[in-house]
């Protein structure tokens, strides 16, 4: 051995001797020391049986057992799978209390998640400082990152105008995209699908993301058609290529799907197409959540977007102009059609005399074509929709890709918000075997991570925010239905945020230890 290598040995020996004896001296000082479960780091690795050391709201240990290991409080984790708290990348958590008040986000610790991103489908705040800053203060149950939405930011600059912007407004929007990435958004969300967003252009999009990519932020996007509403699903998935493409940031589909009974099988091409992306260097990924409903307004559902411009007096309005109100009745008769019929449709909110019921059932109670009851509900003030119409081989498919990560997009009324992870679990990995365990715990917790750029978490590694969750794998399932959505799930024995107990021996603790995130500041790149 040289010289030079002898030296750099002996340093390295005395590094780690001083880690281990700092490790030794310091163990009596942890927090809290979990032992003997089945441990998962999130990486895709199989389980083993190892302890973790919490000190700090950071884990310091994570390795074999060790009689001096000793905490404050020792987790006997016998029976348990422990792993990186959940994250789940599509959310409207911000939405759920209102706007004053704690944000508990009891729905979500309860399925394990110890992290949630908020602010997708183009509905993100343009005040993303101020929004942050109040979530500390109202409290938060679980961690909360924050995107900045396109369809927030063009209402802001445009109003619901049908058009696109000029130079003046597309510079104003850049301004207002710019100043949320240096406040801690964590990217750009879109719904193309949903006015306004579905008024703007490709090249409008390519510019907003570009002020995203010069902050290293990403691209989220509810893409502009799921089925074959108007450009059609592949050609929606090519658009999102192209938006990484061209402003050279990675992309992100929200809750990919292939959506009603048209493109029922495309799943494959759709695979191609992103797989191809991908290797030509475009950095794409998605998520997905375990259910063949999908979730949305029955107006979103039905509607035409040309009808919506102007807002929501103006599609009202043309309700009532009779050329204009043909056309409007024969788009929606074709959109219920290619949902799967007014059966397919479970209203999951609003008043009384219809929640429950599908758009079908209500209609006959009504006595009334079910066209004509939809636009009775829409001028009542709207409602929720569980739409009945995926496929469950499109589903297993899109699934099985390792760039598909596990999201909820919680919605009131679905069982969504309140079980897909367990649901997931117990579905595609005890029942249907489509994944393993360590594969299911890596879509859901390093996967997003590291595509979404949180930084210190989705692993159990030392050094790491202590976001750790211990589950029973055989009691950890799902309770909501769509006929009761807001059942807790259950199966979490404990679950730890930021270091601190959100929930113990299975019972949800009264403190709220998550944190609202803000992305690393990036160096802007010219």
């Amino acid at each position: 051995m040289t010289p030079v290598r002898l030296l750099r040995f002996v340093s390295l020996t005395c590094v780690l001797c001083a880690m281990t004896m700092s490790t030794a001296a310091r163990a009596a000082e942890w927090d809290y020391l979990i032992t003997g479960g089945l441990v998962f780091d999130g990486s895709g690795a199989e389980g083993v049986r190892a302890s973790v050391g919490v000190e700090d709201g950071r884990i310091v240990y994570i390795g074999p057992a060790d009689a001096s290991h000793t905490a404050g409080v020792v987790v006997d984790a016998h029976g348990l799978v422990v792993a990186p708290g959940f994250i789940d990348p599509h959310t409207h958590a911000l939405a759920l209390g209102g706007e004053d008040g704690p944000l508990p986000l009891t729905n979500y610790i309860t399925q394990g998640v110890s992290t949630v991103f908020s602010g997708n489908d183009g509905g993100g705040p343009v005040d993303v400082e101020g929004v942050l800053t109040r979530l500390d203060e109202r409290g938060l149950g679980a961690n909360m990152a924050l995107y900045i939405g396109h369809g927030s930011v063009r209402r802001k600059v445009m109003g619901m105008d049908a058009r696109a912007p000029s130079g003046d407004e597309l510079g104003a929007m850049e301004v207002l995209v710019a100043g949320a990435t240096q406040s801690g958004a964590f990217g750009l969300s879109t719904g193309l699908f949903y006015a306004p967003g579905s008024f703007a252009e490709t090249d409008e999009v390519i510019a907003l993301a570009r002020v995203i990519a010069k902050h290293g932020g990403i691209y989220d996007s509810h893409i502009r058609d799921e089925s074959n509403y108007n450009i059609g699903l592949l050609a929606a998935v090519d658009e999102v290529i192209e938006v990484g493409r061209e402003a050279k940031l990675p992309v992100h589909i929200s809750h990919i799907k292939a959506l009603g009974v048209d493109v029922w099988g495309l799943s494959a091409e759709v695979i191609a197409h992103v797989n191809a992306a991908r290797a030509a260097g475009v950095r794409v990924s998605a998520d997905q959540y375990p259910w063949r409903a999908s979730g949305t307004s029955i107006a979103a559902s039905l509607v035409p977007r040309w009808a919506m411009a102007g807002g929501r007096e103006a599609m009202l309005a043309r309700f009532d102009v009779p050329e204009q109100a043909d056309r409007i009745r024969a788009e929606m008769r074709e959109n219920m059609r290619r949902r799967g019929g007014a059966s397919s449709l479970l209203l999951t909110s609003g008043k009384d005399e219809w929640r429950g019921m599908t758009l079908e059932t209500y209609a006959r109670k009504r006595e009334e074509d079910p066209i004509e009851t939809t636009l009775h509900i829409i001028r009542a003030g709207d409602a929720s929709v569980a739409s009945f119409n995926m496929n469950e081989d499109d589903i297993k498919a899109f699934m099985v890709q390792p760039w598909v990560m596990t999201g909820s997009d919680g919605s009131r009324g679905h069982p969504r918000l309140y079980a897909s992870f367990p649901r997931k679990y117990q579905k595609y990995v005890v029942e249907d075997a489509v994944l393993t365990l360590s594969q299911f715990i890596a879509r859901s917790t390093s996967l997003p991570a590291e595509t979404l750029g949180l930084e210190g978490r989705g692993r159990l590694q030392a050094g790491y925010h202590a976001d750790i969750v211990l589950f029973d794998p055989e009691s950890y399932a799902p309770r909501a239905t769509f006929e009761e959505p807001m059942l807790l799930s259950s199966g979490v024995q404990y679950l730890f945020v930021g270091g601190k107990p959100a929930i113990w021996q299975g019972q949800v603790q009264e403190g709220l230890h998550g944190k609202a995130l803000r992305k690393n500041s990036h160096q802007v790149q010219e």
